[in-house]
């Protein structure tokens, strides 16, 4: 969608019509033609997904994983009550 909008801006499209297309909002339009008269189209690449690194080894992705798939009711704490948070 960023790459169809810097086709967009190169055309002089305002941002307020690409933000009429589904996906876009008003904001990204305005974030990314900031982004594209900075350093063009190679600017609107993804640097891929954003976010922090898990911090989690394999063993306590593999607690988790198994936590998850017994459920609330099996992994329940003493502050719980069968799936319940008792306050």
């Amino acid at each position: 969608m960023r790459l169809q909008a810097a086709e967009w801006f190169a055309r002089d499209v305002p941002v307020a019509e690409i933000a009429r297309t589904p996906r876009v909002s008003t904001n990204a339009g305005y974030v990314w033609r900031r982004r594209w008269r900075a350093g063009g189209r190679a600017a609107l690449r993804s640097k891929g997904p954003g976010g922090s690194v898990c911090r989690l080894d394999r063993g306590r992705l593999d607690r988790l994983a198994q936590a998850l798939e017994q459920g609330p009711a099996r992994t329940a704490s003493p502050r719980t009550n069968g799936g319940h948070w008792l306050g």
